[in-house]
């Protein structure tokens, strides 16, 4: 290792072995959950995260709303209804299993959490009387006040609650370790459209440097989407970025070094919420998007901008901003924000262009101090303040400058209206992004490896993390009962050792740090894989990514194991960049719900998905009907789920 001074004693010598049944790799909200049930289900769990479990995670730092819960007990909407509109929603392009357990299941994790210590009522009767708050439950929505499927929750407590439960439960969890490559065999595989098995993990102590091996017999994939593939600020990531900076898609790279499927990872969208330098932490300016949703947004002059309902007509009073519009049955927020069908059209929605020849003038601010009380006060205080890096950062800081949303207002930076609007090549993996492809076990195409939360393609927020995490479990338990424990040689343990530790022995004044290698693939994603697609700067993009993996990464180096971990994981960015422009090719028609425009597209190619995979080398694609879910949902779901046939479906909501 590098004689530079590091705090921690050097373990990299030393290897840690650990055997378990099932296997969760990634402690955020679906790894935490699926790790629960699993050991409810009687198995030994082991979790590995690669930060401080206590707090990991996207949802790690709290969450203020849990949307599409079809069966709590104020929802008007059934899950199949839910799910529907869910798909209409984004024409087919949507994970119709994954959402169905999300509207099915999402209440009864959400009950789960209550029971383990997470707060998701108003106990203290803050706002009783308020029109979002159900006075026999206690219970608080939000956005649509009338089909009631989004629950305002303090997600702020829901992490160390969880934490608590798994070490109650005797879940072995292995913390501050990054998991680098999957471990897989074509040995005892029982399925026959499958060909390979996933036994396991390794990696390594981001401290200490010491090497883990995990052996299991079903291992679930519960990390993170992909980020900084496009958007890379070496001096402000950590600020400017929605998710932790260790939420970077490692499970997306390793999965497709192993062989597994991958759906939609040809879709991004517009920077939202990126570390690339121009933008500010999420929610500290004014908007009126989620958390901020109905601030009034108004001009330099104090001009109200409107509301609009789905058919355009202006909403004049606040109280209309919950409410669908006419024959409708009801309006989708949260994920679904931006989604024309079943949303209403905000301030933030409406073209800076259109507002100028209405004579609106620059700037705009969010203005709080018109809106009823208990409204204000549920968005500056609750929901400001439990949404992700919202509480200290944001409301704390903001408060202790004086800011006070009876009297002040706040301007809005971005949403194309002012300066921190993006570039049409800076994009990034957000809404509903692609992932591994699933089953309804949530299984892979390798057997005994499943996926959960932002693992899955089209993925959603926390609910939708939570419901699919606990399923996962269920359906991991379940396959480790009929599977041996199978280990690996030390051959394969002793190549990735030489693999993970090399750059820490380089000269470090001589290479590359992980920054320089970060810019380098966020520049080339940026000419070759930006709005508009074309085959031939696709494979000119690929062909950069290859010159960097053959002749940058021999030169990387690392001063200690936290600078590994970093350099590790830009590795793993560089493999999802080219599993991006990998998808990028395969699609051959532009989608506009995949926010995917070819200037070469081939209109006579089916809608459909185009799953692909990579075996030795070699990717392989294939396309999957829109409708690979079935007809049926909860046929289907209640043929593969029996015990939970009570979460509530359509018949009996």
């Amino acid at each position: 290792m590098n004689d530079i001074e590091w705090q921690y004693q050097s373990e990299i010598s030393k290897t840690a072995y650990h055997d378990s049944d099932v296997l969760v790799l990634g402690g955020g909200i679906a790894g935490c959950m699926a790790a629960i049930d699993a050991a409810k289900s009687g198995m030994r769990v082991t979790v590995v995260e690669k930060a401080g479990i206590k707090r990991s995670g996207a949802g790690g730092s709290g969450c203020d709303h849990w949307e599409n819960a079809a069966t709590n007990p104020g929802s008007t909407v059934s899950a199949e209804t839910l799910t529907a509109a869910m798909m209409d929603d984004n024409d087919g392009y949507n994970n119709a299993i994954s959402h169905y357990i999300e509207a099915r299941e999402g209440w009864h994790y959400l009950s789960q959490i209550e029971t383990m210590g997470g707060k998701i009522r108003d106990d203290e009767d803050l706002y009783k009387g308020a029109a979002f708050r159900d006075e026999k439950t206690k219970l608080l929505y939000a956005y649509d006040y009338d089909s009631k499927t989004t629950l305002r929750i303090w997600g702020s407590t829901f992490k160390p609650a969880m934490v608590k439960t798994m070490r109650s439960l005797g879940i072995e969890i292995v913390e501050h370790t990054m998991v680098t490559s999957l471990l897989t065999t074509e040995e005892g595989v029982t399925d026959s459209q499958r060909t390979k098995r996933c036994i396991g993990a390794m990696g390594f102590q981001t401290r200490t440097g010491a090497f883990h091996v995990f052996h299991a017999k079903s291992v679930i994939m519960a990390m993170s989407r992909p980020a900084r593939i496009w958007l890379f600020s070496a001096s402000y990531p950590g600020i400017c970025e929605f998710r932790p900076m260790s939420c970077i898609g490692d499970g997306h790279a390793m999965g497709w070094r192993a062989g597994a499927e991958f759906n939609m990872m040809e879709k991004s969208v517009r920077a939202q919420f990126s570390s690339s330098g121009r933008s500010f932490p999420p929610y500290s300016t004014g908007n009126n998007h989620n958390t901020w949703y109905p601030a009034s947004m108004v001009d330099s002059r104090g001009k109200t901008i409107p509301y609009m309902d789905r058919d355009g007509n202006v909403l004049e009073r606040v109280e209309d901003r919950f409410k669908p519009a006419n024959n409708q049955a009801f309006f989708l927020k949260g994920g679904n924000i931006e989604q024309a069908k079943y949303a209403y059209d905000g301030p933030e929605t409406m073209p800076y262009e259109k507002l100028n020849e209405l004579g609106y003038k620059l700037p705009f601010y969010a203005d709080l101090t018109d809106m009823p009380e208990m409204e204000r006060d549920i968005i500056w205080g609750m929901m400001v303040g439990e949404e992700g890096k919202t509480k200290i950062p944001v409301l704390k800081h903001h408060t202790d400058a004086g800011f006070d949303p009876k009297r002040d207002v706040l301007q809005c930076y971005g949403v194309g209206w002012q300066s921190a609007s993006f570039l049409p090549q800076e994009r990034q993996l957000f809404g509903l992004p692609g992932g591994f492809m699933n089953d309804w076990h949530l299984e892979t195409n390798i057997e005994g490896l499943y996926a959960a939360g932002d693992a899955l393609f089209s993925s959603n927020c926390y609910g939708h993390a939570a419901s699919t995490g606990g399923y996962a479990g269920r359906h991991a338990a379940e396959g480790a009962k009929n599977r041996t424990l199978l280990k690996v040689s030390p051959e394969t343990v002793e190549a990735e050792r030489a693999r993970v530790y090399a750059p820490l022995y380089r000269a470090y004044e001589s290479g590359m740090t992980w920054k320089e290698l970060n810019h380098g693939i966020a520049k080339t994603m940026q000419l070759h894989c930006g709005e508009i697609k074309e085959a031939n700067l696709l494979k000119a993009g690929l062909s950069m990514l290859e010159t960097y993996e053959a002749e940058m990464i021999p030169q990387t180096v690392a001063a200690n194991p936290h600078e590994l971990m970093r350099l590790h994981e830009v590795y793993n960015i560089l493999t999802v960049s080219q599993l991006i422009l990998e998808a990028s090719l395969s699609r051959k028609k532009s989608v506009p719900k995949l926010e995917f425009y070819r200037n070469d597209s081939d209109e006579s190619a089916e809608e459909s998905f185009i799953v692909i995979k990579q075996e030795a080398g070699k990717v392989y694609c294939r396309d999957v009907s829109l409708n690979f879910a079935g007809d049926d949902l909860k046929a289907a779901y209640e043929r593969f789920n029996p015990s939970m046939a009570a979460v509530k479906g359509d018949d009996d909501h």
